[in-house]
């Protein structure tokens, strides 16, 4: 997405919405308006935050090019891409959710210990990106992801109207860390928990998402998580299900075993491969 706008936020406000899930609302620095952020129009509208490493100082507003040449590259920010779960421009106000296991990450701790008006409770991000909205001309809709994927597809589901149908599949730790997911549209949620599968969450995921019986006609697809079941399932729904690729929103959020950083550099390079042994398997 590159630098592009940046923006200074404040958290406002702190909420726990499960266990493992912490929500957090932000307004402008110091009472200042949103009325000038680019909100765009997707469900899985996203930013990515610049986040001070633990325990490092900054000061507010930082310039981050200038941070990289003048400090150690251990006291650079890192940057973590949330999904904007609502934008209320009348209130000045956005809120963000955050997965939290314990101290694995920055943001998660971050977000678990950031007292709102406190020290630390100013951020920049950039953006936002985004790239998909329930298409509601399609004839039923799919969506299926992770924990890192829950607040985009209970974004998109919120826009599904009556009439409207969907399977939904998302896999979280328990069943303490399932969330309502309000719709008017007709949506048949399976929940798969991490703590009680003896196999690998993600093989759970793809094992229920291929277990079902999608309707005929043009099902509009959003998967997002961990990128090996992600792969998956990519090619399952483009091969047997013969969803076309242009009806697909999917794509790796994270990877196991590496973190935000080397995901980004690797994630090109990954979908490369993947978009290869598809044309090699379609040809």
């Amino acid at each position: 997405m590159g630098r592009g706008v940046v923006t200074q936020l404040e958290v406002v406000a702190r909420e726990w919405v499960t266990p493992h899930l912490v929500r957090l609302e932000f307004g402008g620095v110091d009472g200042a308006s949103l009325a000038s952020f680019p909100m765009n129009e997707f469900a899985d509208a996203y930013v990515k935050l610049e986040l001070p490493p633990r325990g490092v100082e900054l000061g507010f507003p930082y310039d981050v090019e200038q941070i990289r040449e003048t400090r150690p590259a251990h006291e650079w920010p890192v940057l973590r891409t949330y999904t904007i779960r609502w934008f209320d421009a009348a209130r000045d106000r956005l809120a963000m959710d955050f997965v939290v296991h314990g101290d694995d990450g920055v943001a998660g701790p971050w977000a678990r210990d950031v007292e709102p008006y406190g020290p630390g409770a100013k951020v920049q991000v950039r953006g936002p990106g985004g790239a998909y909205s329930p298409d509601l001309e399609a004839d039923h809709h799919l969506l299926v992801g992770d924990a890192s994927a829950l607040p985009a597809i209970a974004a998109a589901v919120e826009r599904l109207p009556l009439g409207a149908s969907a399977d939904v599949v998302i896999g979280v730790e328990n069943s303490g860390d399932e969330i309502a997911l309000p719709s008017e549209a007709d949506v048949s949620l399976r929940w798969i928990h991490a703590a009680c599968n003896d196999t690998d969450p993600g093989e759970a995921i793809v094992a229920a998402t291929t277990a079902l019986e999608l309707p005929d006609g043009d099902v509009h697809a959003f998967v997002h998580g961990e990128a090996g079941w992600v792969k998956a399932l990519r090619s399952h729904l483009r091969f047997e299900r013969q969803i076309p690729r242009e009806r697909l929103s999917i794509s790796g959020y994270w990877r196991l075993g590496a973190n935000d950083e080397q995901w980004r550099e690797g994630k090109r390079a990954w979908n490369e491969a993947v978009e290869a042994e598809e044309q090699a398997r379609a040809s």
